[in-house]
């Protein structure tokens, strides 16, 4: 370091003593050396004092994390509390009704069923209208502080002092889809349906962007899915069984029929043996356990009585049916980690397999011993760590659905053992240009019902059957649609008569 007005090295004296310092002499400091060592220690305190601070790293480092968006620069508030105070103009006493939202939403650049969240927000379900004082005040405080799409829904159905949304806060905005969109217009004669679509598109949403299992769904994980995008379809699209990744009703249709067949005493609630009927027990009892043990399911109240809910259900099925994507094969992983140490040892696929071997030799075939299975699924997998099989494994794995259902899907194992494993892979490099194996699933099984409902009823007589008979509903949808297509190329005559029968 550089000596300011007084230099060590012009003082022989203290260079010596420095020097007998160095080689490890001990000797006692003369007080001439003490003073000038105390002025040098000085010196250098003032110096460093006087030097200027370099800016630091995080001055000159742009910020990067924005939690509620990417403010926009070009973004002029003034002028869209001007559109929205001009359409609030058109309404008696410049309030806004529900039906009226639709037009304010669009004011305020948004999705047409944006209506029902930015009425709640704004304090509308209570007074049944909401004032353009109020409305603007609540939605300058959103442009001020949200900068995308995502945070601004999540402000609008989130509760005070959440950052996040849970399954509850979505049941108002889709109970004005169920109220409002073309589609669903026959609901409004089974009203005891409403809870149960909306209970089955809440599923559907946290299965599909949930990533976390947290139950909590946040901005980020809102940007990274495409449930917005949905939600901006429902105005496009007239249909909404096209919109298969949530809203679907045919798909929900699927779902309740098959839970309506395992519930025996329809209180929305099975226990182990009614799961075990599904798929005419082709799922393994060991497996059957897990999925009770609390390990995927959510309800813990179901949980202490043995049971799991109509909620759970659907986790299930889409699960079971679609073992490919991110949230199923995280699903059974959960299930097959006996020990939750996040691999799978051999041991815990032993487990599992060893009641494949039962069911094999009870259905007078020969089972493969479990080393040859064994070496057969480390191939397949191919584990980073040796006698390990891990979460990311299977993730990178094109073939997890046969991974897992050699260990406790009975029916699909034999099924899987029938094809050829190149002609599986072929088909994989071809998925995305598919339908996914769960919308393959649901459209067959949406068939099969339809055609046993005609068969064995009749048109007339399903459009006068009680409410609580959920293929009736769905079957006058399809009248009610004029999608009467499936019926034609099922081979069923359809009188144009009866297609206009209403409930």
């Amino acid at each position: 370091m550089r000596i300011k007005e007084i230099s060590l090295r012009q003082d022989p004296d203290l260079r010596k003593e420095l020097a007998l310092l160095a080689r490890g002499c001990d000797f006692v400091l003369p007080s001439r050396f003490k003073k000038r060592l105390k002025a040098f220690q000085q010196i250098q305190v003032q110096s460093k004092k006087e030097e200027p601070l370099t800016p630091s790293l995080s001055q000159t480092i742009p910020t990067f994390y924005f939690p509620q968006g990417c403010p926009k620069e070009k973004v002029n508030i003034d002028s869209v509390i001007t559109k929205i105070e001009k359409t609030f103009a058109q309404f008696p006493n410049e309030r806004a009704t529900l039906e009226d939202m639709g037009k304010v939403a669009k004011a305020c650049e948004c999705p047409l069923y944006w209506k029902g969240p930015l009425f709640f927000c704004a304090g509308g379900e209570r007074t049944g209208f909401v004032s353009v004082h109020k409305f603007v005040a609540m939605w300058r405080k959103i442009l001020q502080t949200c900068h995308d799409a995502a945070s601004k829904f999540v402000h609008l159905l989130k509760s005070p002092g959440c950052n996040y949304l849970v399954q509850e806060d979505f049941i108002p905005f889709l109970q004005d889809v169920v109220n409002s969109h073309p589609s669903l217009v026959f609901l409004k004669e089974a009203s005891e349906f409403h809870s149960r679509y909306i209970t089955t598109v809440i599923q559907r949403i946290f299965y599909t962007v949930n990533r976390s299992w947290s139950g909590r769904i946040t901005c980020n994980e809102l940007r990274k899915s495409s449930f917005l995008q949905n939600v901006a379809l429902l105005e496009e699209e007239v249909d909404i069984n096209q919109l298969t990744e949530y809203f679907s009703y045919e798909h929900f249709y699927v779902i309740y029929c098959k839970f309506w067949e395992l519930d025996t005493d329809h209180d929305l609630y099975i226990d182990p043996k009614d799961l075990a009927r599904h798929s005419d027990h082709a799922i393994s009892n060991r497996m059957i356990e897990r999925i009770f043990s609390g390990a995927v399911t959510r309800c813990k109240k179901a949980q202490k009585e043995g049971k799991i809910s109509y909620a759970d259900f659907v986790w299930f099925l889409i699960s079971e049916e679609d073992k490919k994507t991110a949230t199923s094969i995280e699903y059974w992983f959960r299930c097959m980690d006996l020990d939750g140490d996040g691999v799978l040892s051999m041991y815990e696929l032993q487990y599992f397999y060893e009641e494949q071997c039962q069911k094999l030799d009870n259905m007078a075939i020969e089972p493969l011993p479990f080393e040859d299975c064994l070496c057969q699924m480390l191939d397949l997998v191919k584990p980073e760590c040796e006698g390990k099989i891990t979460l990311h494994d299977l993730k990178k794995c094109k073939m997890a659905n046969v991974f897992f259902d050699t260990f406790f899907n009975i029916e699909k194992y034999l099924d899987h053992e029938q094809k050829d494993q190149f002609s599986m892979l072929r088909g994989t490099e071809n998925e995305n240009q598919e339908l996914s194996d769960w919308e393959k699933y649901a459209a067959e099984e949406y068939d099969v019902l339809v055609a046993e409902e005609a068969a064995t009823k009749g048109w007339a007589h399903m459009l006068l059957s009680p409410p609580m008979e959920p293929r009736a509903v769905i079957l006058s949808f399809v009248l009610l649609s004029e999608k009467l297509s499936v019926a034609y190329e099922l081979g069923i005559m359809v009188d144009k008569e009866q297609s206009s029968f209403k409930l």
